[in-house]
């Protein structure tokens, strides 16, 4: 399976399973990855992604890695700090459901951006794996989303 068509049939996952009540849904799929955000229509610096990161970025994989989470993305770092650590006051909130699995930090890339995600060493791309992405991209959203929203964000949403 190609990584474009992966992830057309992850976004359908994620559109098809969101919940509602977390707001308006956008999709913004793409070759390595897809990027999914509430709100307004724009994409959105505090955003959920699933994208394919090299080895280069993430020494433990041998080909390829897989990062499934929540991304802060704003220019300044201090804005991305304060997510993160909004984000870490409701950790006992979110935490059962994402498990251990879920690194909160410095982003794999733009060390000024933050994350709260996963990732999946050397994945094999083929079978349901587009349904096991989606939906673990949509557990991340209905954890966080709700913590997220409940404070205003630096910077804007």
């Amino acid at each position: 399976m190609e990584d474009w068509e992966l992830f057309e049939q992850v976004g359908e996952v994620v559109r098809g399973t969101a919940p509602p009540d977390l707001g308006r849904l956008h999709v913004q799929v793409r070759r390595n990855g897809v990027k999914a955000w509430f709100g307004d229509p724009g994409p959105q610096r505090e955003h959920y992604e699933a994208q394919i990161i090299g080895a280069d970025i993430v020494a433990a994989a041998r080909t390829q890695a897989l990062e499934i989470g929540f991304h802060a993305e704003h220019r300044a770092e201090r804005d991305n700090d304060a997510v993160l650590a909004r984000l870490a006051t409701a950790e006992e909130e979110w935490r059962p459901r994402l498990g251990g699995e879920a690194v909160a930090g410095v982003f794999l890339g733009p060390v000024s951006w933050r994350r709260i995600s996963e990732v999946w060493l050397d994945p094999e791309l083929e079978g349901d794996v587009a349904f096991e992405i989606g939906v673990r991209l949509v557990d991340y959203m209905s954890a966080l989303e709700p913590v997220r929203t409940a404070v205003p964000s630096p910077g804007g949403r």
